[in-house]
């Protein structure tokens, strides 16, 4: 095997391992005061964390629609994570920063 198909075959090998790898965590920036995406489709059963980007500012994650209290604030460097058992749409919003909003779509 020469040396260019040695290359290619690492490569692949190696990018395949972190497809897989990758799991059932979705992840969900928070920088500037909005989520990145603001929204985001995922299968049934799969999370996604939410990581705090801010240089200081603390957010939280509030499924309000679904009469849920409002999770706990996280700061810069802190994460909030979530699992999705139930197929549908569910917006949510930052409590302290009601404006920054987004919805998680859940597929079968």
């Amino acid at each position: 095997m020469n040396l260019k198909s040695t290359m290619l075959l690492f490569i692949l090998v190696t990018f395949s391992h972190i497809t897989i790898a990758g799991g059932d965590t979705n992840i969900v920036t928070i920088k500037d005061y909005s989520f990145n995406p603001q929204e985001i489709t995922i299968k049934r059963g799969q999370t996604i964390r939410w990581e705090n980007n801010e240089k200081i500012q603390y957010h939280s994650v509030w499924f309000e629609e679904l009469g849920e209290e409002e999770a706990d604030y996280f700061f810069p460097e802190e994460s909030f994570q979530r699992k999705f058992n139930n197929t549908g749409s569910f917006p949510y919003h930052c409590g302290p920063h009601p404006k920054m909003m987004g919805t998680v779509h859940v597929t079968d």
